[in-house]
């Protein structure tokens, strides 16, 4: 079945009873909802990268060490400024002894039992080594820490939480910025719309699906390790597609109906043409999120495939529920806000975007340098980036961890919060038991060690592990060349591991990837533009502007981040490196979402082109249909994206500030300007299509996504 036909029969279906559809959903969310808070697992990062070094050494340590690979964690405490810490050892003491209580918590000693204490006596920190390794620990264990250790704040003591068991599974950050950025999005709508209830609806849509969404990947993570930053990016890019779809289809249903086609024809042909246009978009950034699944990440996967799952709810929701919901308003979804507001609907020929679009297809050259010109300088930072796995130390102030962090950097040295595990395996050829000391001395000799702790060895006597302090910061790019050099100097039944060097490795991989997942995405991307759009050109086109707008994007974000540009507009106390796995989670969210605006200008136009036969006339009637939905539909989703920037997490704030930025410069310079330039420039090669491609596309969905208006409508030329 064609995918326009599809989605006017789903939509008929769904108008003709809506109740019933409404009570599917009804259900639906009172069936995930309660039993994800019931049921739901909990979020773990599975910060592994597979064949690694570093995981190849924990996997020997947890088969014949298991003590040394489980999570560890440290409570730290202050005294106040000019005091020793001696001064409140009963309180400490206390907070110890409730620690060891904790369930997981193998063993707990005191600053004062194990001489833990800084060289001036005011900061001190309690050991706490678990039974189980920290990714299988959730955030239960780290709300119980916190109970144990209030007795010291009670005495007047700092007291923090941090290591890997706390980092690992701290629970992200909220501010409260999202439901400011759903109020402006309803502004945004009213103002489209000029109606209350046309508004409500697309933000009614979106929430529900996000809803249903969080609360399948919450059970998800009963089966999987699902990220803890998952349901943050999947709700960021849940509610603005959300919106999005819904608002398409309701505008193109307010168009239908000024056309003076009643209530249920309108919404049929709506579903018909902007409902089979969601449901392509739709299916794009569902598959460029699944595909981060290429990448053999654990986290990554779980982020992708949260995502799809999110955005799978969105259109089901926009093409079910939102017909029902327009079939059951009727005319209340026109009715204006105020009395006298409605206007009749402008002809192309009479709006701005028309006159814009002609604009720049008089001049096309001199705009597509221009834009051009922009997107690049944009993206010129990028080259220069930085990428680096985020530690507690570019965490919130805020956060525990984070506070634990600086007192240890201060009472003992940045490096003491990213500790390494040098694992030596005796029954391989290399280092042997009487070796070790040796061993120790190589490592200590240096310069980027600050310590060599003791050796610890196993039970049967056949693996031994050195606890190795460096002198630098976990995220600081050299502790990454310590690591290597670490690496190259020991022998070959020796590994390094550790969180710190489990990231390290994990960065690598990404960058290896990286590469590897944007050409797999672009084909994929381009294949299913050959089949919508039945057009060579068109498809290469997109590719290549949507990786300008995400190149500037990149751009951006690296200013900001690590050059400190603007820093203080974004409430950021230092500069940090680019966190690894934002540059592919951006390409595929941006990728899919520039997708979605492509989709939605270029089925319009292609549809006026198919009854015109006028390229720059088609160009510029798309934009006028579509230009004043899109950049409200842009608008909406850079504001939900922009209030993520308020968030205290660096990694949102990077997150939210670089979807945003690649979603305006998509709707202003790259849809505005470069896309119609470009089209002007190829002119009817747009739409040319070798006759032997022709043949071998498929035909499920092809010119069905536009279909003409008009019986004589004129043919595609350009096809031979």
């Amino acid at each position: 079945m064609a995918m326009n036909r599809f989605t006017r029969s789903l939509g008929s279906v769904s108008a003709r009873r809506p109740w019933a559809v409404i009570a599917a959903w009804a259900f639906a969310l009172l069936l995930v909802l309660p039993l994800a808070g019931l049921a739901g697992g909990a979020y773990a990062d599975d910060l592994v990268a597979p064949g690694s070094e570093s995981e190849q050494a924990m996997e020997l340590l947890e088969e014949r060490f298991p003590e040394a690979s489980a999570g560890t964690a440290m409570a730290v405490f202050a005294a106040p400024e000019g005091q020793r810490l001696e001064r409140h050892r009963a309180a400490v003491e206390a907070a110890v002894a409730r620690i060891a209580d904790v369930e997981h918590v193998a063993m707990a000693s005191g600053p004062f039992t194990a001489g833990t204490l800084s060289p001036d006596g005011r900061i001190g920190f309690a050991r706490i080594a678990f039974d189980v390794p920290a990714m299988t620990l959730g955030h239960e264990t780290n709300v119980a820490l916190e109970e144990a250790i209030e007795p010291a704040r009670g005495g007047g003591v700092a007291a923090e939480l941090g290591g890997d068991v706390v980092f690992v599974n701290a629970e992200t950050e909220t501010s409260g910025a999202e439901v400011a950025g759903l109020l402006t999005a309803l502004v945004i709508l009213v103002v489209a719309f000029g109606t209350i209830v046309a508004a409500l609806v697309p933000i009614s849509l979106a929430l529900v699906a996000v809803a249903a969404g969080l609360g399948s990947v919450t059970l998800l993570a009963n089966a999987m390790d699902i990220s803890t930053a998952a349901p943050t990016i999947a709700a960021m890019v849940g509610l603005g597609v959300g919106i999005d779809y819904a608002l398409f289809i309701v505008a193109r249903h307010r168009e239908n109906r000024s056309a003076g086609q009643d209530n249920a024809s309108a919404l049929s042909n709506a579903m018909g043409s902007a409902g089979a246009a969601v449901l392509f978009a739709g299916g794009a950034v569902i598959l460029a999120m699944a595909a981060l699944a290429l990448t053999g990440l654990g986290f990554l996967t779980s982020i992708g495939l949260s995502t799809a799952l999110v955005a799978f709810f969105a259109v089901a929701a926009a093409l079910t529920l939102l017909p029902a919901l327009l079939s059951l308003l009727g005319e209340r979804v026109h009715r204006q806000w105020r009395r006298g507001s409605a206007r009749p609907a402008k002809k192309a020929e009479h709006t701005a975007w028309w006159r814009f679009a002609h604009r720049v297809s008089g001049r096309p050259r001199r705009h597509l340098i221009a834009a051009s010109l922009i997107l690049l300088t944009l993206a010129a930072p990028a080259l220069r980036m930085e990428t680096g796995f985020p530690d507690a130390g570019n965490d919130s102030t805020g956060t525990t961890h984070r506070r634990a962090y600086d007192l240890l950097s201060e009472g003992f040295g940045p490096g003491f919060n990213g500790p390494l595990l040098v694992v030596a395996d005796l029954t391989r050829p290399g280092v042997d038991a009487d070796g070790v000391p040796a061993l120790s001395r190589r490592l200590a000799a240096d310069p980027g060690i600050a310590e060599v702790g003791a050796p610890q060895t196993s039970a049967a006597g056949d693996t031994v592990v050195l606890p190795v302090i460096p002198a630098t910061a976990p995220a600081d790019a050299e502790t990454s060349r310590t690591l290597e050099r670490l690496r190259d100097v020991v022998p070959d039944n020796v590994a390094v591991s550790g969180l710190t060097a489990m990231t390290d490795d994990l960065t690598a991989q990404l960058d290896d990837t990286l590469p590897v997942f944007v050409i797999a995405i672009l084909v994929a991307s381009v294949l299913l533009l050959f089949v919508v759009f039945r057009s060579v050109v068109l498809p290469l086109k997109a590719a290549a502007v949507n990786l300008l707008s995400i190149g500037g994007a990149y751009g951006v974000v690296v200013a900001v981040f690590q050059w400190g540009w603007c820093a203080s507009l974004f409430n950021l106390d230092g500069t940090f490196p680019i966190a690894s796995p934002l540059p592919t989670i951006f390409f595929a969210v941006l990728f899919a979402l520039s997708m979605d605006y492509e989709v939605f200008l270029l089925s319009r136009v292609r549809e006026e082109y198919r009854v015109t036969g006028d390229n720059a006339e088609s160009v510029a009637r798309g934009m006028a249909a579509t230009g004043r939905v899109i950049t409200s539909a842009a608008l909406i989703m850079t504001v939900v994206f922009l209030s993520f920037v308020a968030n205290p997490s660096p990694l949102a704030k990077m997150m939210g500030l670089g979807l945003a930025t690649a979603i305006v410069l998509d709707a202003t310079v790259v849809r505005m300007v470069l896309v119609p330039a470009a089209m002007a420039l190829m002119g009817r090669a747009n739409w040319w299509l070798p006759w032997w491609l022709d043949r071998l596309l498929p035909r499920t969905a092809g010119a069905d996504l536009t279909p003409s208006r008009q019986h004589g409508a004129i043919p595609e030329p350009g096809r031979g």
